[in-house]
């Protein structure tokens, strides 16, 4: 068995990305597994939740536990190799090329335990939110989760997400209240308010330079809430987004909201009775009774919708709302935030929407933003404040469609840039983190607190070793 000084040795005599050999010997002091290109495993470790996204790592870490992280990172140093942390790979689309890096998998990191009393929970890096939602949901309790089950806890978390509690409580980073991982060294770090404020900062909607092994999430007394959605054939377009924006004007914050035009595809796995049609549809999470909600309501379903499933629900049946699909697919997003929720940048949202060239997208939204969301609304009880506190913005719009094939892709990408281009005159200039799924500009994720991120990325990992989404450049 090689030891440290001989893998030293072999990064002096071969620089650059250097060939599987030379990380036998970390693989052998690994309680999970080491994947090399040559391995029958490679291509499925190597595949992300977003399978257009084509990731060549140099090798694969499937770590076990915290200890296999820190080996990762401390034999990643001695080989002049960079760490590329990933759970799901949601957000793979924004990671820079991996050639020179191992991709550590956070996969098997998933325990999830939760704190009644405290209304806490602890959630390791590879969790995803079915998992904590259920188990928070058998106390009573909620977490800020995202709109899809089978999304990753930490890239969400990380990355501010937005989901159906977004107005009432705020992004999912704000819930976040310490963090644990491993730091650039391959030494064990915790970060909360007594100790690492400042990662503890960095890690709510920032950039943060460790590999994270668990986070610590507050969770909020949620029993239950009135969701669903409305659909309309995709004719009435202009009447109902109209209408939606109309309607959204000064709803309360228990309100959150979104209007999309949807084009299902004609096969097996979509319900029958929406099975390849097209339709414009208004969906909402609301935190009120039953008489309040259908008051609330009752605006919308004046339009006489053909679908209807507004229901009572438990906070963890949130993620069938949205119907995301449950399974890894190709496909392709982009998203811009809307400065000002006016008629006029609404009619060029129906405009483009309805438009020949967005026939590639699967759906096209615009979700309402406000409430616990405005910057400056800090949801945060420790003082230590956030990177991100909010959304510079009045609505967000997002679009995405499938890429089964190469050419698909660039269909959808046109079409994505298309509608970019119709509101790009009342758009803001910031972007949203968890909705940019190529790197972005670091000014225009975090604004004038990317100097503060960029310092402590020097101070905590001056050779940017551990690798994220959105480089700070």
């Amino acid at each position: 068995m090689k030891t440290d000084s001989d893998l030293t040795d072999a990064t002096t005599a071969h620089p650059g990305v250097l060939p599987g050999e030379h990380l036998h010997a970390l693989g052998a002091r690994l309680h999970g597994d080491l994947i090399l290109p040559d391995d029958a495993e490679w291509d499925a470790a190597r595949r992300a939740w977003i399978l257009s996204a084509d990731q060549r790592p140099a090798a694969i870490v499937v770590a076990a536990d915290e200890h296999d992280v820190a080996e990762t990172v401390r034999s990643a140093r001695k080989l002049g190799l960079r760490v590329a942390p990933q759970g799901t790979g949601h957000a793979a689309g924004a990671l820079p090329p991996l050639g020179d890096a191992i991709l550590l998998r956070t996969t098997r990191l998933a325990d999830v335990t939760v704190d009644p009393h405290a209304r806490t929970v602890r959630v390791g890096a590879g969790a995803v939110w079915g998992d904590v939602v259920a188990a928070a949901g058998g106390h009573g309790l909620a977490a800020v989760c995202g709109m899809s089950p089978t999304v990753g806890v930490a890239g969400f978390t990380l990355g501010g997400g937005l989901g159906w509690l977004a107005r009432s409580h705020g992004l999912g980073s704000q819930s976040l209240r310490a963090v644990e991982g491993v730091d650039a060294r391959g030494e064990r770090v915790r970060a909360d308010a007594t100790r690492n404020p400042d990662l503890l900062w960095a890690a709510r909607g920032g950039s943060l330079p460790l590999v994270v092994t668990a986070l610590e999430l507050q969770l909020h007394s949620i029993a239950e809430l009135w969701a669903g959605g409305l659909l309309w054939p995709i004719e009435r377009t202009a009447e109902v987004v109209h209408a939606w924006r109309a309607w959204s004007d000064g709803l309360p914050d228990t309100v959150t909201t979104l209007v999309r035009v949807l084009r299902y595809p004609p096969i097996p796995e979509i319900p029958e009775a929406v099975r390849g049609r097209a339709f414009v549809g208004v969906e909402a999470a609301v935190a009120a009774d039953a008489e309040s909600v259908a008051a609330l309501l009752a605006p919308l379903r004046a339009l006489e919708p053909e679908l209807d499933s507004v229901r009572p629900m438990a906070p963890a049946e949130l993620g069938s709302v949205h119907g995301d699909p449950v399974d890894p697919v190709p496909a392709y997003g982009d998203g811009l935030l809307l400065a000002e929720l006016s008629a006029e940048a609404v009619e060029a949202f129906v405009r483009a929407a309805l438009a020949p060239e967005s026939g590639p997208l699967l759906s096209i939204e615009i979700r309402l933003l406000g409430g616990a969301v405005t910057p400056g609304r800090d949801a945060s009880v420790d003082g230590v404040g956030a990177a991100v506190d909010g959304l510079d913005g009045a609505a967000l719009v997002h679009a995405v469609g499938i890429t089964p094939a190469p050419e698909a892709r660039e269909a959808v990408r046109a079409a994505a840039e298309a509608l970019r281009g119709a509101l790009a005159p009342y758009a803001s200039d910031r972007s949203v983190k968890t909705f940019a799924e190529r790197p972005a500009d670091p000014a225009a994720l975090y604004g004038d607190r990317v100097g503060r991120i960029r310092s402590l990325a020097e101070a905590w990992d001056p050779e940017r070793l551990i690798l994220t989404g959105h480089p700070l450049g």
